[in-house]
């Protein structure tokens, strides 16, 4: 499959169910023809379902964000994925590092992995590119969330933002910059439990962990990075998402770019 453009539905309900019942109806199609002893080629019908929970996941995470549908989460169980930008500005910035509960493949999970848990209470992004690999049969794909500009390998050095997010939440183990970073009205080393965006708490925080909170009251710090690239767990839009040209596709091999 080259690509896959989804038309963002009504309601996440209806998004969910198309998208479980087409996969469903496919699969079985698959099957059948499978078992009438004629080869056609590559026969995907027995590992099509492993694709589809990161698929419903991105899908419906699409239709709550051009919906500005509160509490919209992008999360892939046990499985880190890459959010880049071309360039953030944020306001009401905080950061801790805890160590949330990440599920393994048997079911368990593990709090043994320190990470970032980075808030914006608001935040401007210069297009977004989400990517999610996945092995079906053995075999590589990636799906590809992409939304507003293009988002370069290479940052440009100025950018514009077209993407608007309130209450934007990042988990990661890794967030970089690869241009010069502007950090105003902000004290390292805050206490974490005293660290909060938009009024509340970072979820994780702890009595005398690190925090990087505000030195302004609430709201008043701000950071601009140019080009953003994260290894993120999971991606929390508990406000509102403006997003425009959402686009979700599904390529053969292991993405490195959108």
């Amino acid at each position: 499959m080259n690509h896959l453009t989804t038309r963002l539905g009504p309601s996440v309900g209806r998004a969910r169910a198309r998208g479980t019942r087409a996969v469903t109806e496919w699969n079985a199609r698959m099957l059948a023809e499978a078992s009438d002893g004629t080869r056609r080629g590559t026969r995907w019908g027995r590992g099509a379902l492993a694709l589809v929970p990161s698929a419903l996941a991105v899908g419906v995470l699409g239709t709550a964000l051009a919906q500005g549908a509160l509490a919209a989460n992008f999360s892939v169980t046990g499985q880190p994925f890459t959010l880049t930008s071309n360039g953030v500005e944020g306001s009401g910035f905080g950061a801790i590092v805890n160590t949330p509960a990440v599920g393994r493949p048997d079911g368990t999970t593990t709090t043994n992995t320190a990470m970032a848990r980075v808030g914006f209470a608001s935040a401007g992004l210069a297009g977004l590119c989400g990517i999610v690999h996945q092995t079906i049969a053995g075999v590589p794909y990636s799906l590809l969330l992409t939304g507003g500009q293009k988002v370069t390998a290479a940052p440009p050095g100025t950018f514009t933002t077209d993407i608007d997010a309130s209450n934007l939440y990042i988990q990661a183990t890794e967030l970089q910059a690869y241009g010069p970073t502007t950090l105003q009205n902000a004290v390292l080393g805050q206490s974490a439990d005293q660290v909060t965006v938009a009024g509340k708490p970072l979820t994780g925080a702890l009595p005398g962990g690190f925090g990087l909170g505000s030195a302004g009251g609430e709201g008043g710090s701000s950071i601009t990075l140019h080009g953003l690239n994260a290894t993120a767990y999971d991606a929390e839009m508990a406000g509102a998402l403006v997003l425009p040209d959402l686009k979700i596709r599904v390529v053969a091999g292991s993405a490195t770019a959108c």
